[in-house]
């Protein structure tokens, strides 16, 4: 739903594509960056719930029950970022 949402709303589309570089090049790895990006994206969801239609609704019927966001957030990472190179394995000749 959160997607569905930026696909129609470009600006906030840019927001979060911003949002998810910067915090993917500040974290030490990709893990650590979803588990930053997934506690934003919950509380999104919850602002978002009080303001706009599809999030409203969807709070209404279900409720506010934490939910994880961390699919999102390492799809997001995926679609949005460069992958990062893996480490060398040091040769044990």
């Amino acid at each position: 739903m959160i997607f569905d949402y930026w696909e129609k709303n470009p600006d906030e589309r840019q927001f979060w594509r911003d949002k998810v570089q910067s915090t993917v090049r500040a974290a030490l790895d990709d893990h650590v960056a979803a588990v930053r990006l997934e506690g934003d994206l919950w509380a999104y969801f919850v602002e978002r719930s009080g303001v706009v239609s599809p999030f409203r609704e969807t709070a209404g019927r279900e409720g506010l029950a934490r939910t994880s966001m961390r699919n999102l957030a390492e799809y997001l990472i995926r679609l949005w970022t460069e992958p990062r190179p893996k480490p060398k394995r040091a040769r044990s000749d």
